[in-house]
């Protein structure tokens, strides 16, 4: 049978290591290897776009911004399914194998130039990867959510170590598969990143059993129901398998993929708030408030961060002395820094909340949003500074100081970000709300490709003006990022009180008081809807 109280659960009932869950480092590496497969293409992709399949930056930052956008929209409908139905480990195993078929498919360059054939397998394999992330990266979030009460002091410093196993995936991949995809073949650098997501899907099922259980169906029964012979877990599999199918076209329309952001982005938030208005108690609805207002940072934040797979990566290619001890290194391993930087000041930042926390003069979760967007922002006044101070070149320091800025920027945000998520969004609304997050990330990583495309100067534009298109950009998007960061700060405790953090824990108990109170003696269980369900026996967290 599937975990009973698979969003409030006591991690004291199971072994820990360094004072954690031992499923925390579970998902830990099955998540770097996740994240090396996508990092290690997404250093290439710009690159591959542009010397490859020779598209101008106009149209390669469109469609890069398009890819991004659509791997951080297909999180809401795979968190949906896996709230309602699937479950979010079956979610993450199966958005896993997608995810390697599709770097198994990008491995097929051609010979260069649009090959009808070839652009063929890339739009497919695009569309393998978007919709096998939607099934993955929301839900085995959610999984280490679940290894902690909602009030539990470990959660912002678990997902900071969560956030180390992602960076660590991400500088090995930008490393690994930059340096095959540019030097060796673009082939190897794709190859390369299907082995590491299948080492990750290696990692998951192996060590499946240190879960405890959590992220299983909340209601296997309703997930074996049969429609015209078949499973309703299978439909869901077979009904993923024809999105690859509408996701390859839409790839392929990148102007449309703004549109249905959009649109959908105001369906999913128009539902959000009317959820928590009009059916939840003035507790909760003011959580899920705060919550709206941290994501609706987002779309800003990831915006300007992630110029770094598309501008700040031509950027480097074409602007940047790239020369260290006398060896020219390839402009995608740059993409590495940011993740070496995370992996080593993370654990600084998670002492660092921890050690404010017991003193009680730890930032707000908004508070650090707007340290983060100063810092951004920071980031590029830094660069900008420094392409001006020289005559030619921009000196390769400028790219170690703006990696710098926006790592401590994100380390922030991010992390804490999801761990407010988890502990802002009611049980029922978890997947939903942390798909959302996720959305509004794909908002900031289209607003990313348009941005960039503003770089280029256009269609047509002469590469050699690039360098300055992009300065003048950077210094607008710079000095916008600190003014909002500011604004943030300043409103931060206004947000606080919304989020009602002096009684989280006081609920959490209640919340699991009132399912235990509903629970047959005989082991029956109850699905996230509170409905109760006929169980064989005792719950012992796993199916049988």
């Amino acid at each position: 049978m599937a975990n009973t109280f698979p969003d409030a659960v006591d991690p004291s009932g199971g072994k820990t290591f360094l004072g954690h869950p031992r499923g925390l480092y579970v998902l830990f590496f099955a998540e770097m290897w996740e994240r090396f497969s996508y990092y290690g293409m997404r250093a290439l992709l710009i690159l591959y776009l542009t010397k490859h399949l020779l598209f101008g930056d106009e149209k390669a930052y469109l469609i890069y911004g398009a890819y991004t956008a659509l791997v951080y929209i297909t999180p809401v409908i795979g968190g949906f399914l896996a709230d309602r139905y699937l479950g979010h480990r079956k979610a993450v195993l199966f958005g896993g194998i997608l995810i390697a078929l599709g770097h198994l498919l990008l491995s097929v360059e051609g010979t260069g130039g649009r090959d009808p054939t070839v652009m063929s397998f890339f739009f497919a394999a695009l569309a393998f990867i978007i919709v096998g992330t939607g099934f993955l990266k929301a839900n085995i979030s959610v999984i280490v959510g679940q290894l902690y009460p909602r009030d539990d002091a470990r959660r912002d410093p678990a997902y900071t170590i969560f956030y180390i196993g992602i960076n660590l995936g991400a500088f090995l991949g930008a490393l690994v598969c930059g340096w095959l995809g540019e030097t060796v073949g673009w082939s190897y650098g794709f190859g390369a990143a299907a082995v590491g997501m299948l080492a990750g899907i290696i990692v998951f099922v192996i060590f499946k059993p240190l879960l405890m259980g959590r992220g299983e169906a909340s209601d296997p029964e309703l997930l074996q129901q049969r429609f015209i012979g078949i499973s309703r877990e299978w439909l869901i599999y077979l009904g993923a398998i024809l999105g690859v199918g509408v996701v390859w076209l839409l790839i392929q329309y990148q102007e449309v993929v703004g549109l249905l952001l959009g649109g959908f982005g105001a369906v999913v938030v128009a539902y959000i708030l009317y959820t928590a208005v009009f059916q939840l108690p003035k507790v909760d609805r003011d959580r899920i408030l705060a919550a709206i207002f941290l994501i609706a940072l987002q779309p800003l934040f990831w915006g300007l961060f992630e110029q770094a797979g598309s501008s700040l990566n031509i950027y480097t290619d074409r602007d940047v002395d790239r020369s260290i001890f006398g060896y020219e290194v390839p402009a995608s391993m740059f993409q590495s820094i940011n993740s070496f930087y995370i992996i080593t000041l993370a654990p600084f930042f998670a002492w660092l909340w921890t050690s404010l926390g017991k003193r009680g003069r730890e930032p707000s979760a908004p508070a650090k949003f707007g340290l983060g967007l100063i810092q951004l922002g920071a980031g590029f006044l830094v660069l900008v500074a420094g392409a001006a101070s020289s005559d030619g070149l921009t000196p390769v320091i400028f790219i170690f100081l703006i990696y710098l800025l926006h790592t401590t920027g994100e380390l922030c945000l991010s992390p804490v970000g999801l761990s407010a998520m988890t502990r802002l969004a009611v049980p029922k609304m978890l997947g939903l709300m942390m798909g959302t997050w996720f959305l509004a990330s794909a908002g900031g990583n289209y607003i990313a490709g348009l941005i960039a495309r503003a770089t280029s100067g256009g269609e047509g534009a002469a590469e050699t003006a690039s360098g300055t298109q992009v300065l003048d950009i950077y210094a607008t998007i710079g000095w916008l990022s600190v003014a909002v960061g500011v604004t943030v700060f300043v409103v931060a405790p206004l947000v606080t009180r919304l989020m009602h953090l002096e009684t989280i824990g006081e609920d959490a108990d209640r919340d699991l008081a009132g399912r235990a109170e509903l629970a047959e003696p005989a082991g029956a269980g109850i699905d996230l809807r509170g409905e109760k369900k006929p169980g064989p026996g005792p719950n012992t967290g796993e199916r049988p």
